[in-house]
């Protein structure tokens, strides 16, 4: 941490698409303050993520609740020791609002800043909880923008093992809610119905690729959903139960085998959970049967955590700086992810 005792603690920043939030965590990384403010209401009737108004209501939350987390946290500016911000992924216009907002109260205050990837806030996301895993793991990152599998060495080294090519986990959920008129976020809303359905009714296909590809493909189950809505009898009214109980089937299937995969393949022992789809019941339960099933210890954040968050942020913006240092304040947001 920086030289001046007297100020330890860590804040960080989260816009990287329609959450704004800030958190504060001590000198030993726990969180004293966790503060969020979602745009859900105002994208909603959209079906999703409006890009301009995104970045609008960032410029109208972040100070707002950067002096909430202050004041939950119960210090002032001058507690700050290192602040830290989401530089990506995300939308550019979302990530320059809590990404400049940060850099200039660093710069106001003399005090260290880091940007930190998006990605890897979520990898180490389960850091926050009491229950910690050891070096190496598998995290296993499912989100409205990625479904990727990781080989964590450290805090600060992670490799790439599998990503999505198409659509994301949480984005097919999200259109597969708009197709069948649920609403949005459609994760929440498709899980929610899926519970009074049977997984087992409609046989929706698994993309599972190349035998040892570890890589997801969810647009084929998307158009399979569409095309059995499109096949059904008009007068007859969709088994919405059945149909979202099948797709939420079909995609946890492929996330919990070929996390198991990854794990067997590099003789990892434990797998963590991470990004907001992580917080998906099926998806938990399906990964806790796997996992015992090979031996295997499995990590999973609370909801709040699985979630766009700043505590995540402000942790492994923290750990990047205690191995990297301060970023270079000229250095700007990115929209694609940069790790391994």
């Amino acid at each position: 941490m920086p030289k001046n005792s007297s100020a330890h603690h860590i804040l960080g920043i989260e816009s990287s698409c329609d959450d704004t939030a800030v958190a504060v965590l001590d000198g030993q990384g726990q969180v004293v303050a966790n503060v969020c403010n979602s745009q859900h209401d105002i994208h909603a009737r959209f079906g999703g993520v409006v890009p301009e108004l995104a970045s609008r209501r960032h410029i109208e939350n972040i100070v707002p609740i950067y002096q909430a987390a202050l004041a939950e946290a119960g210090i002032t500016r001058d507690d700050i020791a290192l602040i830290a911000a989401t530089q990506g992924p995300g939308l550019i216009g979302s990530l320059l609002v809590g990404y400049n907002f940060a850099r200039a109260l660093a710069m106001a205050k003399e005090i260290p800043f880091v940007g930190t990837d998006h990605m890897a806030g979520h990898i180490l996301s389960i850091f926050l909880e009491e229950e910690k895993p050891d070096f190496p793991y598998i995290a296993l990152i499912v989100s409205g923008g990625t479904s990727s599998i990781f080989l964590v060495k450290n805090d600060a080294e992670f490799c790439h093992l599998g990503r999505t090519r198409d659509d994301a986990a949480g984005e097919a959920f999200d259109k597969v809610a708009k197709l069948l008129g649920l609403g949005y976020p459609g994760g929440p809303t498709v899980a929610k119905m899926a519970a009074s359905g049977d997984p087992k009714a409609i046989p929706f296909p698994r993309a599972w690729l190349a035998e040892d590809s570890l890589d997801f493909s969810f647009s084929g189950l998307k158009t399979a959903v569409l095309q059995y809505c499109r096949a059904w009898r008009e007068d007859e009214p969709l088994p919405l139960a059945d149909i979202c109980a099948s797709f939420q089937a079909a995609i946890v299937e492929v996330l919990a085998k070929k996390t198991i995969q990854a794990a067997r393949a590099h003789g990892v022992a434990n797998v963590a959970l991470g990004g907001g789809v992580a917080a998906n019941q099926a998806l938990r339960e399906k990964m806790l049967s796997l996992c015992e099933e090979n031996n295997l210890r499995l990590y999973r954040p609370r909801p709040g955590y699985c979630a766009d968050n700043a505590a995540m942020i402000a942790f492994s913006g923290w750990r990047k700086y205690l191995k990297h240092g301060a970023t270079p304040l000229g250095e700007d947001v990115y929209s694609r992810c940069q790790l391994g």
